[in-house]
């Protein structure tokens, strides 16, 4: 079947990451990542014809591919504000 190719995973890998430049947020590249994970293990022979199995290794490699982005690069600064003070603690009630 075509999920047993490698190139396919590699394609798919490489047209996730890609779609990262359109759509950032660190997603995409996670499951590129996984995806090209997917293909090496395929070359290397360590993932037979089950396509399950597959999906399963794509999960769990690009849950840690994200976790380790987003580890590496980290939060944009300013992404999430959080207020400590409200704008009327300078003006007495009148």
């Amino acid at each position: 079947m075509i999920w047993q190719q490698p190139w396919v995973w590699a394609v798919a890998g490489l047209v996730l990451a890609g779609l990262e430049m359109v759509m950032p947020g660190q997603i995409l590249l996670g499951f590129g990542i996984g995806a090209l994970g997917v293909a090496g293990l395929l070359w290397a022979g360590v993932l037979g014809p089950s396509l399950p199995v597959a999906l399963v290794v794509l999960a769990l490699a690009s849950a840690l591919a994200w976790a380790v982005l987003r580890r590496v690069m980290g939060v944009t600064r300013g992404q999430t504000r959080i207020w400590t003070r409200d704008i009327n603690d300078d003006h007495p009630p009148s």
